[in-house]
């Protein structure tokens, strides 16, 4: 085994010093601990709803995601974020004192269950309370502490119209006058950015200059079409029409309402956060490694402890890339041969593979929705086999969606977000079909096992399932865990038959594999060795065998994100030695559908625990 993480580190640690703790402090929550004899699940209960109502007033664009009951968590259908400095700081505030709370109900008087609840609640509020001494970027629902709050890839001026559209339901009146307010939030909210963009450029963090030309291009295109043929004002208007109860005459004035918004609010504070970047980008530095700003040393490795949830180093992590990309390669270059592909490098033989045409799918809408087919026919497959491997499976459903044509050209090659909390909205694999090239149909499989399922869809819709773990935990983001159980999810595909007579198939899971690994590699080259984008853009390119438009866009992503890439892979090998070591000693009393019962059904976490829970499972196996 491999010694604890990081991630979890600091909460056993908090664990072990409070053990000789005792405190009579009556806590924000109204909870007096007397001693750690005193600590009941009552007392938890109470610490965790408190510190979740404020996180979620905080967010009300994630409330409106998870279609959160407004009786419960107040009005928030016509509010946003604050992204401006104070709001980022009142957030850090509240998420650092929530997380002492926390440590301070850590007791040996609680249950192993009870104790799980608050280890892993103290980790999530750390998570949201961000880097102290980088004071620059976002903390982000989904990513933590993020160094640019405006970039090509991500930030509230992409998410936040996507929560917009796809996920503000208009299902009466009230709705609908609710997202007319939003809008001029959204205006506000955009401004709050274009504050947080120069505060954070005072202190000398500016975008990487090569992320500019992609950046720009998105701000600028945002507000090239008139104001009432703008997403937001069309679906707007689409929402409308489906609602029954209100006259034309009614509809049409919300839909001109949205329209003024956008025309005389919105696109105004767009151009203004888009003039500020332009002047900035003269200011900005080729150096595109965290390392080049101002504490961003410090800043890689809170990325590496929370993104990473790891406790290695950058050169630790950077060596087991180089390995497992060797390792990966010659795998592949064992298929390559065996179906006549033997001259050239494994990456030249994978690039013509990418120019084959009977790989690729048609460049047109038709072609576009044959691969939105073949994926949909995956889902179906593997959902018939899942049975024999998970005992238990989601109900909610998940579809697969193409990513709007306004954000694709910034967007990665797809990703995943789960469904309402109450089941009424499904999940959603959402893939890029921008380059025809960059989705061979010998990737594809791979890219629906690991964004679906078995991976994506089935770890975080069962996680939204579990309703005595909180909203926090139902909604947490563990990098390493999640993604890390996405990359395995692959792997199991393979083992569940999926590329069964298929080597090309085969040849596209093995290259994500490495794509993953050549992620170690790079992410730690750009953000600790110094390495400039073109070195990186030549190694992940040779080591891969990606198309140039996936392998450009790519690292333009691991130099706006330092540390996320590196969970995958990390998580993987972590889910894989955590199984080979349960087989070993459970030998004929292993249960694959029990072993994965134990990882999902306690949710997200960090991956020490997730090594003590199983650890507990083998045993209690062990004497059955």
């Amino acid at each position: 085994m491999n010694k604890l993480n990081a991630l979890a580190l600091a909460v056993i640690i908090g664990i072990t010093g409070c053990a000789q703790e005792t405190t009579s402090s009556n806590i924000k929550s109204g909870v007096q601990v007397a001693s750690q004899n005193a600590v009941s699940r009552q007392d938890v209960d109470k610490v965790v709803e408190q510190y979740t109502r404020e996180f979620i007033a905080h967010q009300p664009a994630m409330a409106t995601s998870l279609k959160l009951d407004s009786a419960d968590y107040g009005v928030y259908a016509n509010r946003l974020p604050d992204y401006s400095v104070a709001g980022m700081q009142a957030l850090q505030i509240d998420m650092d004192r929530a997380a002492a709370q926390l440590k301070q109900l850590q007791s040996a008087a609680l249950s192993d269950r009870d104790l799980l609840h608050v280890q892993v609640n103290e980790v999530i509020a750390r998570y949201y309370a961000g880097d102290k001494v980088f004071a620059a970027g976002y903390v982000d629902t989904w990513g933590g502490h993020l160094p640019y709050i405006v970039n090509q890839i991500s930030g509230p001026l992409m998410d936040v119209p996507s929560v917009l559209q796809n996920q503000h339901s208009i299902e009466s009146e009230e709705n609908a006058k609710a997202y007319v307010e939003r809008l001029g939030a959204f205006a506000h909210m955009v401004d709050q950015v274009r504050e947080k963009v120069l505060a954070d450029a005072k202190r000398g963090v500016i975008l990487p200059k090569p992320l500019f030309p992609n950046t720009l291009a998105y701000l600028n295109g945002y507000t090239q079409p008139d104001a009432n043929e703008h997403i937001l004002v069309t679906s707007f208007k689409d929402k409308l029409n489906s609602l029954n109860g209100l006259s034309e005459q009614t509809k049409n004035s919300y839909v001109e309402a949205a329209a003024d918004v956008m025309a005389n609010q919105v696109y105004p504070a767009f151009k203004r956060v888009t003039n500020e970047m332009q002047s900035l980008a003269q200011q900005a530095s080729n150096k595109v490694g965290i390392w080049a700003q101002p504490n961003g040393e410090a800043f890689y490795q809170h990325a590496i402890t929370y993104l990473a949830d790891s406790d290695m180093t950058a050169e630790q992590i950077h060596q087991v890339g180089l390995a497992e990309v060797d390792r990966i390669s010659k795998r592949m270059d064992e298929i390559l041969r065996a179906n006549g592909y033997t001259k050239g490098s494994v990456s030249d033989r994978m690039k013509q593979l990418n120019e084959e045409p009977r790989f690729l799918f048609d460049n047109s809408d038709a072609g576009r929705q044959e691969l939105l087919a073949f994926l949909r026919g995956e889902i179906e497959v593997i959902n018939e086999k899942a049975p024999q491997y998970f005992s238990t499976l989601p109900p909610q459903k998940v579809e697969v969606k193409r990513i709007p044509v306004e954000v694709e050209a910034g967007a990665p090659g797809g990703y995943y977000y789960g469904p309402s909390l109450d089941g009424s909205r499904p999940g959603v694999f959402a893939i890029n079909l921008k380059d025809m090239k960059a989705v061979p149909s010998f990737g594809l499989k791979t890219l629906t096992y690991h964004e679906a399922v078995p991976g994506h869809h089935f770890q975080i819709a069962l996680n939204m399932l579990q309703t005595d773990i909180g909203l926090m935990r139902q909604n947490a983001s563990f990098n390493g865990y999640i993604e890390g159980w996405a990359l395995y999810s692959e792997l199991l595909a393979y083992e569940m038959g999926m590329y069964e007579n298929d080597p090309f198939g085969d040849l596209g899971r093995l290259q994500a594999e490495a794509y993953r690994a050549a992620r170690l590699v790079v992410d730690t080259g750009l953000h600790f060795k110094k390495w400039s984008r073109d070195e990186a853009i030549a190694y992940f390119a040779e080591a891969t065998g990606s198309a140039m438009s996936d392998v450009v866009p790519a690292i333009d992503r691991y130099i706006a994100w330092p540390g996320q890439a590196l969970g995958y892979k990390l998580g993987m090998l972590k889910f894989e030695e955590l199984r080979k070591e349960a087989q070993q000693a459970l030998g004929d009393k292993f249960d694959m559908t029990s072993f994965h019962d134990e990882i999902l059904l306690k949710g997200a976490r960090p991956l020490a625990l997730v090594e003590k829970d199983i650890a507990r499972w083998v045993e209690k196996r062990k004497s059955m």
